[in-house]
């Protein structure tokens, strides 16, 4: 029996950690604060070669509302060697690109890295046979995986 708890402990450790990819979206929980993630994760992108083209605090543009929202920022970042071809397979792939991740801090305090799945985005534009799909895959997968790592 003991074997078996042990076995599930492990399986509920790892769905706490990792969101599935529900509608296209994969999540990672995050050891880091909010602003913390971000940080590594934007620092990440530019060691990777990749550009930065905005980040959006929107918890902040809440506040020139005056209205409160956690924690909730979005990098936006790339590089045309990855999504040009993305929109050679399918032209309306543009209006999800650049690449995005967001960074929110939930209702529990706890701190997720989301972005789309690449391959639920060539799906929804009929490129799924798109073959920089999987490259993108391997890069969004990289950066969040390295952002979330302790």
């Amino acid at each position: 029996m003991k074997p078996f708890l042990f076995l599930l402990g492990a399986l509920l450790l790892i769905v706490s950690s990792v969101a599935s990819a529900a509608d296209g979206l994969v999540a990672l929980k995050s050891p880091l604060s909010a602003v913390a993630t971000l940080d590594k994760l934007e620092s990440l992108v530019k060691q990777r070669g990749l550009a930065v083209f905005a980040r959006i605090d929107h918890a902040a543009g809440a506040a020139g509302i005056g209205q409160t929202l956690r924690p909730t920022a979005l990098l936006i970042f790339g590089n045309p060697q990855g999504g040009t071809p993305l929109m050679q397979c399918a032209q309306t792939a543009g209006i999800d690109l650049p690449l995005k991740m967001l960074v929110w801090e939930d209702a529990q305090g706890k701190v997720w890295l989301g972005y789309n799945d690449p391959a639920y985005l060539a799906q929804r534009h009929a490129a799924d046979s798109c073959p920089v799909v999987a490259n993108l895959q391997k890069v969004l997968a990289g950066l969040a995986d390295a952002t979330v790592k302790p």
